[in-house]
């Protein structure tokens, strides 16, 4: 066996002689030629299953990409306008694919047993389509399983006992746990890629020797690329010696403009949330089912005009780079955005939970009335938006040019219909169906408008921190917002007695305790009613939970800060052994 071992090592030539050389009869040096086939057969054999599985896997990874959804418009249009642009398409799909999720969870745990168990309609004989529940998302729509109010609170006895309150209860626990998972590990990893382990220092290296985008395959593209990354040099190489040679007055007269700004911005802010608030205690009183709509059309208007002024603040705003530029206007939008719907959601708990008997569907049918309004104005933004300025730049003004698409406005009213369909997760079970046509449709409409009406940018900035930024603000402060209202709704707010699954409650959260009641007399199920009465009812638990949190995050803090101080380690030993080699030369 060690002889056969050793002559497999060797090469055929050398094996050859090898065997020829043995000090061995003639029939057992071809007892040994045959042992040596037989393996090299075998070793042949492993070859080829290996490379069939590798093929096999090969041609299953190119169906998988080829069957995804809209991976041929994702190539088009990486290659004619960049990573910067594609980021807003791919944010969309991400947020479809949320949607469809949500979608197919609450409809095969909430809608579908009730169906099956009651599939004749509750809707009165005197009730009929009018069309204009469309938009208003009242009158016929108020009586189906769109809205809280059209759901159960019994058992329903179909093939098994089905609790229709312990399904809705945990079906939207369970989506909202997992959606803000799926977040966390997103964000976590796309920061540990593009910030974590980032250089601010290097930042011109990084511009020069790996910045190109390989995603751009149009001519035009590929000359107002290279014109970019002219551009960025310039700003990054010159944006320390500006702030350098900026004079003591010339500083505060900068810092005046900046605060007058903000506050001109927050102040804006404040007012279209107060204006809102005054608008909806004097609308409730309208029993009229189109004027139901105006309080939507004023919000989805703001949310459209108001941007337009943060963008002619930054025309007098002197930032030395563009970067600051774009993040303080994200950043005053999303205070726009987040004062709107602060003022709802607390308009919604604090006088329509008291004024009306089944409030939740009432509620249910406003968040409608904004998705749905949402969306016609999306559809304007891109006509009015990116069409007529197109129209104007290339026929009236042809010194404005054709628009560029603003990927930062986009991705952040991709944010805020988002929030709107969690919000309403507790409210309209069924919202995300509505969310899915809007996305599809949006999706196909922003595609031909970028197509048709727009060019590459003329200045890009990191297609991936973009992301990432966009990552963060969809999870705080939008995510948690909405997380906050629906567990706020869930454990405070008395439910309705006349409709929803929850009548009879004093919270929603009741209806775990009751199920709990009912285990303690099931024989096999106190392990159930000890781990809820001691670890989740338990103040204790949950400080230890934060505690262990927190240390992890330290643990990982300083394990970041390591790497950080290594790399600046290796760094100068590059630096060191390049400068010891020069020394060395000249010697």
């Amino acid at each position: 066996q060690n002889l056969v071992k050793e002559l497999v090592a060797l090469s055929t030539r050398d094996r050859i002689h090898a065997i020829r050389d043995l000090p061995i009869s003639l029939d057992e040096k071809k007892h040994i030629r045959w042992v040596l086939m037989g393996k090299q057969l075998k070793f042949i054999r492993f070859l080829l299953l290996s490379q069939s599985f590798r093929r096999c896997g090969y041609s299953i990874s190119s169906a998988r990409q080829s069957l995804e959804l809209w991976q041929g418009i994702m190539k088009e249009i990486g290659g004619k306008f960049g990573s910067s642009v594609l980021i807003y398409f791919v944010f969309l799909k991400w947020l479809l694919m949320f949607n469809i999720f949500s979608f197919l969870v609450n409809f095969g745990f909430i809608t579908i047993p009730l169906l099956v168990y009651n599939p004749f309609s509750s809707i009165p004989p005197n009730v009929s389509f009018r069309g204009l529940e469309i938009l208003s998302g009242a009158g016929y729509f108020q009586h189906t399983v769109l809205y809280y109010g059209g759901y159960s609170n019994e058992t329903l006895h179909v093939l098994a006992d089905y609790n229709m309150q312990l399904a809705y209860f945990f079906t939207i626990a369970v989506y909202m746990l997992l959606c803000g998972i799926t977040l966390i590990f997103s964000m976590d990893s796309s920061f540990k890629k593009n910030y974590v382990l980032a250089d601010p220092t290097s930042n011109s290296a990084w511009q020069l020797l790996c910045s190109w985008d390989f995603s751009i395959t149009n001519e035009r593209a590929v000359r107002q690329r290279k014109n970019n990354l002219r551009v960025q040099l310039k700003e990054s190489l010159s944006e320390k010696a500006q702030r350098e040679l900026l004079t003591l007055s010339e500083k505060l007269k900068h810092f005046g403009v900046y605060l007058g700004s903000w506050l001109l911005s927050t102040g804006l802010a404040v007012g279209c949330g107060a204006s809102i608030y005054y608008l909806y205690a004097a609308n409730w009183s309208l029993l009229q089912e189109a004027e139901t709509l105006l309080v939507p059309f004023v919000v989805s208007l703001m949310n459209l005009v108001v941007p337009l002024f943060y963008s002619l603040f930054n025309k007098f705003e002197p930032y030395s780079s563009q970067r600051r530029q774009i993040y303080a206007l994200v950043v005053r939008n999303v205070f726009l955005k987040m004062s709107i719907l602060a003022v709802l959601c607390y308009y919604w708990m604090n006088v329509v939970a008291k004024k009306f008997s089944c409030w939740e569907s009432v509620v249910g049918q406003a968040l409608y009335r904004l998705v749905i309004v949402d969306f016609l104005f999306l559809m304007l933004g891109s006509f009015f938006g990116e069409f007529l300025s197109n129209v104007i730049g290339t026929r009236l003004l042809p010194r404005l040019g054709v628009p560029e698409f603003d990927v930062a406005r986009n991705v952040l009213e991709l944010i805020y219909a988002q929030t709107l369909a969690w919000i309403g997760i507790y409210f309209s079970p069924l919202l995300p169906a509505i969310q899915i046509f809007k996305f599809l449709i949006l999706f196909y409409l922003k595609k031909v408008s970028l197509i048709q009406n727009c060019q590459p940018p003329r200045r890009t900035g990191r297609a991936a921190q973009m992301q990432t930024i966009f990552i963060a603000l969809l999870f705080f402060p939008f995510f948690v917002g909405a997380l906050s209202m629906v567990a706020y709704t869930a454990w405070s707010l008395t439910p309705s007695e006349q409709c929803g699954p929850f009548r009879g409650l004093n919270s929603t959260f009741s209806v775990v305790g009751v199920w709990i009641d009912d285990l303690e007399e099931i024989a096999g199920s106190q392990w159930a009613v000890w781990i809820y009465q001691h670890v989740i009812r338990s103040e204790i638990f949950y400080f230890l939970i934060s505690l262990i949190i927190i240390v992890i995050m330290y643990i990982f803090w300083q394990v970041t800060q390591g790497r950080k101080q290594l790399i600046g380690l290796l760094r100068q030993q590059i630096v060191n052994v390049s400068v010891f080699g020069k020394i060395s030369l000249k010697c």
